[in-house]
Formats: C-alpha cells, structure tokens, sequence
C-alpha cells in the first residue's frame, strides 16, 4: 500500500507516493545506533528479547564512530607521529629522515577506512545476535507505536513494549547574532574539523574543553597557528588542578597558543577566513584574531528533537535533557516503557558511560541479575592529546571544597624507567585517598595514561586502598610501575623517588 506517511489522503498530494511497511512487534525498540544503541540492541538479544534498532544516519555507531572519538583518535595518532619526525625527535633517536612531509588527502583515507570498518562490524554484529536494523528517523506515535522514516520518505511502523532512548547529542553553537555561524568550511564544528581539505595557516579554537584540545593539537601537530579561546580560567576545567596546570605547559610547549580567561564577543566571515573579535575578563583588554578556520567546541547538546516526546507528555529540561530515574532502569516518570540513556539524560556525555548505561537498562528490563545502580565516580574521563590526561573519581579541588580530610601520592613519570627509556616521560599520577586509605580518585598524565587510569577505575568499583595497588606485581619495566609507585607514595614512601 502507498500513502502519504502521517497525512490523511488529500487530492493534491496523492502524487507523493510513499512506501508505509506494515508493523513489525518488538519486545524492546532501541532509538539510536550509537554506542549506547547499538551495546543495547546486543545486549537485548543475547537476553532473548525480540529486538529493532533504529538509526537515522544510515551507518551505525553514532557520532562517537562516525565523527567523534575514533576519527579523531585516528588523526591524533597520526599527527603525532608526523610531528615526531619532522621535529626532531626520532632524530634524537638516532632514526633520520629528510623532507618530511604529509599526505593530507591519504591521512584522511586512512582515517575514513577504520571508521568504514568498524562501522560494517556493528552492523555484522547485529546480524549475528539477530538484531533487526531499520534506517530511518525514529518518532514515537504512540508510547507503544513509532515511525521510522528514511531519507526517500519511506516509513517502517513498529510497535514495541518498550522503547530506549539513544539518541545521543550534536555540537553547540554560539547564537547567530555573534556572526560566526557554522558551515563546516571557514567556521567549522568537531564534525568538519575532521574533513579539513587543507591545514589552515591560522586556526581560532573557540573552547578549551576536550574536543577542542584534541582537534587544535591535530591542526597545530600539522603546521597550522592554532589560538584556543577558554572563558573559564584554565582549559579542561574539570580536571584536577594540578595536572591541569601541567597539561596546560606541556600544550603550551608544543605550539599551542592558549587564551584563558578570555570571552569571544562577535565575529566575522569573510571570502578567506574570518576574524574573531575577543575581550579578557581579567583586564578588559580586546583584541582581533584573524584566521583561515574557526573551530568551534563550545560544548555539545542533547539530540531530542523529532522524536515526538511533546505528543506523550515527556518533559525536556532546560538542559535539554530527558529526566529519569537512574535508580528505576532509566525509565521516564510519564511512561515507565519508555527508557533514555546517555547523552539526552543528565551526567557526563561520554560513549563508556552510555553503554554502561545501556546494558544496566537492559538487564533490568530483562530482569537479570545485577546491581540497581551506577557507580557515578567510577567513570573515567580521557583527553586523548600526547601526553593523554586521565582521570577519574574526585579531584583535589572537590575533595578541599567539601571539606573531606584526604591523603594524596604523587609520582612523576621522569622517575619511571620505561618512560625514560622510551624518551617520553612528561606527567604524573596522582591518587587521592581518604584516612581509611581508600582510593577517592586518581589523576593521569602521560603516556597511555587512558590506558593506566583502568587499574584505579577497577579499584574504585570494588573498594579498594592505595595499599592494595601498591602491593599488587607490577611488571618491569611498565608506565603502570608510575602508579603503584604513586599508591606507595599516598601509603607511605615510594621506593624510586
């Protein structure tokens, strides 16, 4: 049967035919293919629930895969080996090599090939666990019905018992009013950044969070002059101070000129690059940066729109975040079938947290046997430049603001015998414990420190004490001896310093 999806038949628009396919049952509809999504759609099927996944992109693996973490990741790699060989430090190594120079249109090939890969592999996965897989826009009609409408119109009815949110979230924008609106050329998102046809001579960074210490340490590893502005008064706020303030000097060393304090008042666009108007909120002092790229990571927003939550009463906050009940399966107070996670619900937006997210969702609404709840201060967070940063639990600065007497252990990786022997020993761990020596958090900067944070992530969700790390065989020589040695240090003394 043709019809106009959505629409009662009218004279003048029976010419726009479109495919309605009948309703399919699900027990478990899952809105998003991302990494929140598509661990759900899985984990849902080994649990035996009948289950569709539903993605509006038409490859799977969200904007983490597609054009978030992993692209990113791909050219962080890549430039870092660049700048290593063209400024100096393999020669340091004894490895020479003249006319050093970059491929960009090949770098990107390489790049957009391990995002084709690993894109095919989620869908092979979904068809192994015998997911169904529906291209389209999903839509709720009912709390029980949704529509998924793809880009030539056509629309796939299903019904389902329950339905889980995953719809994940897009980059901010400054308003319009500003000048600088976005087109993914001159003034470009993290989306953009990673399709760049050339290196910018000059590059503004409007936001010195993650994502924009990741994507101006690519273009600056690359040869371009690259200007973070950062409102607040240090870049990446949220990490401990401390290695903040080291991380700050390491990108600082590396070409890296970083702005903070400072606010972007308007901008302009023109045929060859724009100009960036800024002012310190310190002195009041302004100043006019011209540039060939604009990049702007000024934080990201949950993606709700569409989905037709207005129609059954789900409330969006002013965050634009759908609230649930972390403690009930994530389920929505209006309608207790229909579940969110990750990005669109309150808490950090990070890829692991949403999984982890997913599958506790999952494993309630298949009654398997877990905890109730999410260990919030076990989730790491990474900034995945060279030196990587790492951390996870309470920093310092919360553990002095809220008044909790702590201990803490620090160790430099200049003192690591790996480190040294790899010529690579810039950063620290660093472990907070309370009186009772037990591990409130622990701080990561240096190699593979992405990597290293996992021992204390393990040790936060089951308890343990610096003592514990400390007493644990480390191999030799490691970068991971850095964090026993810093447990040492929070216990008693380390041993190599």
């Amino acid at each position: 049967m043709f019809r106009r999806a959505g629409y009662p038949p009218k004279a003048h628009a029976l010419r726009i035919a479109v495919r309605c396919f009948a309703a399919e049952k699900y027990q478990l509809a899952v809105i998003g293919g991302g990494p929140a999504g598509y661990v759900a759609a899985i984990k849902a099927a080994q649990l035996g629930l009948k289950t569709v996944c539903i993605e509006k992109r038409g490859t799977l693996g969200g904007t983490c895969l597609n054009v978030g973490c992993i692209p990113s990741k791909a050219l962080l790699n890549a430039t870092h080996k660049y700048h290593e060989l063209k400024h100096g430090h393999m020669a340091k190594l004894g490895i020479n090599a003249d006319n050093v120079s970059i491929d960009l249109p090949k770098m990107m090939k390489a790049k957009d090939k391990a995002v084709t890969g690993l894109t095919k592999g989620i869908e092979g996965l979904l068809k192994k666990n015998k997911v169904a897989y529906v291209k389209g826009r999903g839509e709720f009609v009912t709390a029980t019905t949704l529509n998924a409408t793809d880009d030539q119109g056509n629309v796939t009815e299903i019904e389902a018992e329950h339905s889980l949110i995953c719809t994940g979230s897009e980059a901010s924008t400054l308003p319009a009013s500003m000048g600088l609106p976005v087109d993914e050329k001159i003034v470009v998102t993290s989306t953009g950044a990673l399709s760049l046809s050339e290196v910018p001579k000059k590059m503004v960074v409007i936001g010195g969070g993650v994502i924009g210490m990741e994507l101006g340490s690519v273009w600056g590893a690359l040869g371009a002059e690259v200007t973070v502005v950062e409102f607040m008064d240090r870049i990446c706020p949220g990490l401990d101070s401390e290695v903040g303030m080291a991380f700050h000097k390491v990108m600082q060393k590396q070409g890296l000129s970083i702005l903070t304090s400072t606010k972007v008042t308007k901008g302009e666009v023109h045929s060859s690059g724009a100009t960036v108007h800024i002012e310190s909120l310190k002195d009041g002092s302004t100043q006019a940066l011209d540039c060939d790229v604009v990049l702007m990571c000024v934080g990201r927003r949950p993606f709700t729109q569409g989905l037709g939550l207005e129609k059954l009463g789900i409330p969006i906050n002013k965050f634009g975040q759908i609230e649930v009940d972390s403690h009930n399966g994530f389920r929505t107070a209006q309608h207790p079938n229909i579940m969110a996670v990750g990005d669109v619900i309150p808490g950090p937006m990070l890829a692991h947290k949403a999984e982890e997210e997913a599958i506790m969702a999952v494993e309630l609404l298949a009654k398997a046997p877990r905890p109730d709840h999410m260990n919030y201060d076990a989730i790491p967070g990474v900034v995945y430049t060279h030196p990587e940063v790492a951390q996870v639990g309470k920093t310092e600065d919360e553990l002095k603001a809220a008044g909790v007497k702590y201990k803490k252990g620090v160790f430099p990786f200049m003192a690591n015998s790996r480190a040294r022997a790899n010529d690579d020993a810039d950063g620290l761990v660093k472990v907070l414990v309370d009186e009772n020596d037990k591990i409130m958090g622990a701080h990561i900067m240096g190699p593979s420190a992405g990597d290293l944070i996992q021992s204390f992530v393990m040790g936060m969700e089951y308890g343990a004490c610096s003592e514990d790390i400390a007493r644990t065989c480390h191999a030799h020589p490691t970068h991971s001896e850095a964090s026993k040695e810093a447990c040492l240090a929070a216990h008693f003394k380390p041993i190599h310093m």
